[in-house]
């Protein structure tokens, strides 16, 4: 299997980017659009457990947009073939002081493009 394929990088990595975008300014449309619309894809949060793309639209529809900004330090994204992906990364808010959040997502490449098919976001004290 070919690891870190430079093309493929270079497409998931865009692909992080759009989502880390929508993310922070709140572009709920694009996240969803950014996950793949199926049962099976997961979302776990810093306090929810989310099943199924319904399930994830729905908390999107209600988060509140306040607070979204970061910063994002040590992301990591490797490729798998030409299909899946993984991104890892630590990020910080100033709403969260002494806390730093982790976020891992598991990329794969559909015929809509590149969908997070499954993601996992937890917050932590920061590490001294």
């Amino acid at each position: 299997m070919d690891i870190d394929i430079p093309e493929v990088r270079a497409e998931v990595e865009a692909a992080f980017a759009r989502y880390e975008q929508a993310l922070v300014s709140n572009d709920v449309a694009a996240l969803d659009d950014l996950f793949w619309d199926d049962a099976r894809t997961i979302r776990y949060g810093g306090g929810e457990n989310l099943y199924g793309i319904g399930a994830i639209r729905a908390f999107r529809a209600a988060r509140s947009p306040v607070g979204l900004e970061r910063t994002l330090d040590g992301t990591v994204i490797t490729t798998y073939g030409r299909d899946m992906a993984i991104a890892a990364t630590l990020f910080r808010r100033a709403s969260a002081p002494g806390k730093v959040g982790r976020q891992m997502q598991t990329w794969m490449r559909t015929a809509g493009g590149w969908k997070v098919v499954a993601a996992h976001v937890s917050l932590i004290a920061e590490p001294a």
